[in-house]
C-alpha cells in the first residue's frame, strides 16, 4: 500500500471518529487531487456531560433533552443520559460507590423522537453528574439543558447549564475566592482511562500560586467537582481559571454561589481571540461586571461597545479596556443596558490580541437580587439549539454586530403537545434585538427553540430563562453557539470503504 493510500485512511479514520463515517476523494493515477467541495453532512454521534447540579437538599433539577429534526438522517439511533459511575469526597456527598455503579447502569432520561422535547426531574442534593450520548438520528444539534430551583442559602435563584463536549481546554474568567463566594469546578471524565488536569489560577496581579491544582486524577466516567478555595489560600474577587487537561479529555463548568445574590453556572468562554461577542444582557439588569483576561505575553487594548436595539453606543467612561497579560481586568459597567435589549462587543483597538472575556450580570435590588454570567460565545453558524423554554419568562435575544442578517427562529413542538410554528426576523447589523419568539400552537409542557441564519452577516445569540419567586427575579443566561449538528466532508470521486493493496 503507498504512502497516499495510507494518509487517506488515517484521514478517513479520523472523521469517522466523529461523524460516523466520511468519504474522501482519492488523487488519480497522475496524482492529481480530485477532491470536490465539501458537503455538509449530519454528524452520527454526539456526546453531552452535564455537571452534578447542587449540594443543596432543597434543589430542584430539570434535564431537557432536545434533538432538531435533521435532513438527511436515518431512521435509526437513540440518546441517552446516565449518571457517572463515581462521586468524589470532595463534594461533600456521601461516598457510596456501588451506589453510583448501580445508578450509572440505568439511563436517567432517554429521548422518544427527534423535534420533540423530553424531560426528567430530580430533587436534592445527591444527583450526580451525566454522561449523555446520541447516535443516528438524534445526534446531529443535540442540545441538553439542566435547569435548577434553589429555594434558600448559597447559590439561592434559578441556575442553568447547557450540558456540553469534552474538551482539553477551558477559560472562566469571572470565578472568585471572596469571602461571600462558593466556587466550584466541575469535572467530569466520559472515557474509560483516567484523566490528568492542571487546574491555574490567575487573578489580578498574574498567576496564583498553587500547587494542590497540579495533577488532578479524574478516574474513568466520574466527576470531580474542585472547589477553588481549597487551591489556593488567597482571596480574589475577581479570577480567571483555565482548566488545562495533560492526559485525556473531560466536560468542565464553574458553578459560583454567593452568599447574598444568588448564583449560577460560569460557561466557559469562546477560545482566545481578538474581538469577542457576549450576547444577551438582560434590560433591567442592575449591575454588570465585564472580566477579561489575555493568556498570551502581549497586553490587549480593546474597544467596548453596547449593540443596543437602536445601533452601537459606547458605555459611558469605558471607551476602551486596557487587559495586561497574564493578567485578570475587572471593569464595573452598572446599568448599562438602560432598560434595553443590549450585547457587548469587543474589538481591538489596533493590533489583535487573543482574549477570553465574561459577564457577571445581576438583576434586583437590595437583599432580592439575583446574578447570573454570560460569557463571549461563538456565532450561531449553521443552527444554535435551546432547550426548556416555557409559555413565560423566555427570552430570546439576536445580535449582529457587523452587519444585517435575516434569522429563522423556530419553537419546537411542547414536550407534552403542540404544533410547532417558525417565524423570521431581521437583525440591523450593529443592533440587539430580543425577539418576540414564535409559540408553539396547542403548546403544552416546555418547548425547543432553534435558531438559523438566513442571509447576511454573522448572528450571535443568548436565552434567558427567568422565574421570579418571593420577590426574587432569579434568572439564568444560556450563550447559543453552532449546535454542531452537521460536519464539512469532502465528495469523493472514488468510494474508499474497500482499498486494495
Amino acid at each position: 500500500m503507498n504512502r497516499t493510500t495510507v494518509s487517506l485512511i488515517a484521514c478517513a479514520t479520523a472523521l469517522a471518529a466523529v461523524t460516523g463515517f466520511a468519504s474522501l476523494s482519492a488523487p488519480d493515477a497522475s496524482g492529481t487531487d480530485t477532491a470536490k467541495a465539501a458537503a455538509e453532512l449530519p454528524v452520527e454521534r454526539t456526546s453531552l456531560l452535564c455537571p452534578s447540579p447542587s449540594l443543596s437538599d432543597i434543589a430542584d433539577t430539570s434535564y431537557t433533552s432536545f434533538t432538531p429534526v435533521t435532513k438527511g438522517t436515518g431512521s435509526d439511533g437513540k440518546a441517552e443520559l446516565v449518571a457517572a459511575a463515581q462521586e468524589s469526597e470532595d463534594s461533600g456527598k456521601k461516598d457510596d460507590k456501588k451506589a453510583g455503579d448501580k445508578k450509572a447502569g440505568k439511563p436517567v432520561l432517554t429521548a422518544k423522537e427527534p423535534g420533540t422535547p423530553d424531560t426528567e426531574d430530580t430533587s436534592g442534593g445527591d444527583s450526580p453528574a451525566l454522561i449523555g450520548t446520541a447516535e443516528g438520528r438524534f445526534a446531529p444539534g443535540w442540545t441538553v439543558q439542566e435547569t435548577t430551583e434553589v429555594a434558600a442559602g448559597t447559590g439561592r435563584g434559578l441556575q442553568g447549564v447547557n450540558c456540553s463536549a469534552a474538551d482539553t481546554s477551558f477559560w472562566f474568567p469571572g470565578a472568585s475566592t471572596a469571602a461571600d463566594r462558593t466556587d466550584y469546578v466541575h469535572l467530569i471524565n466520559p472515557d474509560d482511562s483516567a484523566a490528568v488536569v492542571d487546574i491555574e489560577l490567575y487573578g489580578k496581579d498574574g498567576a496564583v500560586a498553587t500547587t494542590a491544582g497540579e495533577d488532578i486524577t479524574v478516574p474513568p466516567r466520574s466527576s470531580e467537582p474542585i472547589l477553588l478555595s481549597t487551591l489556593t489560600g488567597e482571596k480574589q474577587t475577581n479570577l480567571t481559571v483555565h482548566v488545562n487537561v495533560r492526559s485525556g479529555r473531560v466536560g468542565a463548568a464553574v458553578q459560583a454561589l454567593d452568599d447574598k445574590i444568588g448564583g449560577d453556572w460560569l460557561a466557559a468562554s469562546a477560545d482566545p481571540a481578538g474581538s469577542l461577542v457576549l450576547p444577551g444582557i438582560p434590560k433591567d439588569a442592575t449591575a454588570v461586571r465585564l472580566v477579561a483576561f489575555a493568556p498570551g505575553d502581549e497586553d490587549a487594548d480593546l474597544k467596548v461597545r453596547l449593540a443596543s436595539p437602536s445601533g452601537s453606543i459606547t458605555p459611558a467612561g469605558n471607551e476602551t479596556l486596557h487587559v495586561k497579560a497574564g493578567m485578570t481586568t475587572a471593569v464595573d459597567l452598572g446599568a448599562v443596558t438602560r432598560g434595553e435589549a443590549g450585547s457587548l462587543v469587543l474589538t481591538p483597538t489596533g493590533d489583535s490580541v487573543p482574549v477570553v472575556a465574561a459577564l457577571r450580570v445581576t438583576r434586583g435590588k437590595g437583599a432580592k437580587q439575583e446574578t447570573a454570567f454570560i460569557p463571549a460565545t461563538r456565532p450561531v453558524g449553521t443552527r444554535a439549539t435551546a432547550a426548556d423554554n416555557s409559555a413565560k419568562g423566555s427570552t430570546l435575544s439576536l445580535v449582529a454586530p457587523s452587519g444585517t442578517a435575516q434569522v429563522k427562529v423556530t419553537a419546537s413542538a411542547g414536550g407534552d403537545g403542540g404544533t410547532a410554528v417558525s417565524k423570521t426576523y431581521t437583525i440591523k447589523g450593529g443592533t440587539t434585538q430580543d425577539v418576540e419568539l414564535p409559540r408553539p400552537s396547542g403548546l403544552k409542557g416546555t418547548y425547543a427553540l432553534t435558531v438559523e441564519p438566513v442571509s447576511g452577516g454573522p448572528v450571535y445569540a443568548a436565552r434567558t430563562l427567568a422565574a421570579t419567586e418571593d420577590g426574587i427575579p432569579g434568572f439564568t443566561v444560556q450563550t447559543l453557539p453552532d449546535d454542531r449538528g452537521t460536519v464539512a466532508v469532502p465528495e469523493a470521486d472514488e468510494d474508499l470503504s474497500v482499498l486494495q493493496k
